[in-house]
C-alpha cells in the first residue's frame, strides 16, 4: 500500500468512529420521548431509529457539502487536521455519554475542525461564510425548537380542549410513533450527513477522489456506521432527555418530536448544520412550559445547556493540541 493511503486509512477509521459516536450520543434523542411515554419498548424504538436514521442519511447531501467545503478551507489543511478533529469528537462524546449528558456532535465537529485547522494553517483557514450557517443553525435549534414546541402543544390543547383525556392518550399513542419515526429520519438527514462530508473531504485530500463529490458508497457506509452506533444505544441520555427534563405523555411527546423534526428538515434542505440535541431539548422545554413553567426541571436544563456551551472550547482545544502533536510526529 502506498504511503499516502497508509496514512489515509487510520484517518478514515477515525471519521467512522466519530460517526459511530454520533449515533451513540445524538441518535438516542430521536427515541427518548417515545420510550419515556412507553408508546414503544426500548427494543422497538431502537430498531426504528437504526432504520430511519440510515434512510435519512441517504436522503441528501446539502449539509455534507456545507461541512466538507464551507467550514474550513480544504486547500490549506491536510488529513492530519481531519484526524485531530475526529479525536476530539470521540473523546468528548464518550465522556458525555458516560455522564448521561446529551451533547451536540455538530458543535463538536465544527469546533474540532476549527481548532485543528488553526493549528495547521492559522485563522485564515476558517471559512466565515460557512460559520454563519453554523450560528444560524444554533438559532434554529434553540429558538425554533422552543417556539415550535410551544406552538404545536398550544394548538393541540385548543383543538382538543373538549376531548376526554383517555381519548387523547389513545389518539396520540400511534401518532407519537409516527412523529418519532419522522424525527429519526430528520436526524439522519442532518447529523448523518455531516460525517459524509468529512469522509469525502479526507478522500479528496488523500488523492482517492479527484474532486469533492460524495460517492454513493460513502453515503451507505456512513449510514450503516451511524445505525450501528444507534444500536448500541445511549440509555443514560434517553433518561435525561425523556424522563428527567419534564414529565411527558404521548401528546407532549408528539408535539416535541414534530417540532424537532420540522425544524431539522427545514435546516437540512437549506444546507444548515444544526444540533439535533439542542432542537429536541428546547422543544421538550417548550412543550413542558405550556403546562406550567415549573413543569420543566430547569436545573436539568441548565446542566444540558452548560454541556452545550463547553463543547465548543473543549473540542476546539482537543483538536488544536492533537493536531500539533500529529505535526511533530508525521
Amino acid at each position: 500500500m502506498p504511503d499516502g493511503l497508509l496514512l489515509l486509512l487510520p484517518v478514515l477509521i477515525l471519521v467512522l468512529a466519530a460517526e459511530f459516536v454520533n449515533g451513540w450520543t445524538d441518535a438516542p434523542n430521536a427515541i427518548a420521548t417515545v420510550v419515556s411515554t412507553r408508546v414503544l419498548t426500548p427494543a422497538q424504538a431502537l430498531i426504528m431509529a437504526v432504520v430511519l436514521n440510515a434512510v435519512g442519511t441517504m436522503s441528501g447531501t446539502a449539509v455534507a457539502m456545507t461541512i466538507g467545503k464551507g467550514i474550513v478551507r480544504p486547500e490549506v489543511i491536510n488529513v492530519q487536521t481531519i484526524a485531530a478533529a475526529m479525536v476530539g469528537i470521540v473523546l468528548w462524546g464518550t465522556l458525555a455519554r458516560s455522564l448521561g449528558l446529551p451533547t451536540s456532535s455538530t458543535h463538536a465537529l465544527v469546533s474540532g475542525l476549527a481548532g485543528a485547522s488553526v493549528a495547521t494553517a492559522g485563522w485564515s483557514s476558517l471559512c466565515w461564510d460557512g460559520w454563519r450557517k453554523v450560528f444560524l443553525g444554533l438559532g434554529f435549534s434553540t429558538f425554533l425548537g422552543f417556539i415550535g414546541g410551544i406552538t404545536i402543544m398550544t394548538a393541540i390543547y385548543w383543538i382538543l380542549r373538549k376531548t376526554r383525556p383517555g381519548l387523547i392518550k389513545k389518539i396520540f399513542g400511534p401518532l407519537q410513533m409516527l412523529s418519532a419515526a419522522f424525527m429519526a429520519f430528520a436526524h439522519g438527514s442532518n447529523d448523518g450527513q455531516k460525517f459524509m462530508g468529512v469522509f469525502t473531504l479526507a478522500l479528496v485530500m488523500g488523492g482517492v477522489l479527484p474532486e469533492f463529490k460524495i460517492p454513493f458508497w460513502v453515503i451507505v457506509l456512513c449510514a450503516l456506521v451511524m445505525g450501528m452506533g444507534t444500536a448500541f444505544g445511549g440509555w443514560n441520555i434517553i433518561r435525561t432527555v425523556g424522563m428527567r427534563l419534564t414529565k411527558l405523555e404521548p401528546v407532549q411527546g408528539f408535539a416535541a418530536q414534530t417540532a424537532t423534526g420540522l425544524t431539522i428538515e427545514l435546516a437540512s434542505h437549506l444546507g444548515i448544520p444544526l444540533s439535533t440535541t439542542h432542537t429536541v431539548n428546547t422543544s421538550i422545554m417548550g412543550v413542558g412550559a405550556t403546562r406550567k413553567f415549573s413543569a420543566v426541571r430547569w436545573g436539568v436544563g441548565g446542566d444540558i445547556v452548560t454541556a452545550w456551551i463547553i463543547t465548543f472550547p473543549v473540542c476546539a482545544l482537543i483538536g488544536w493540541i492533537t493536531c500539533l502533536i500529529f505535526k511533530n510526529i508525521f
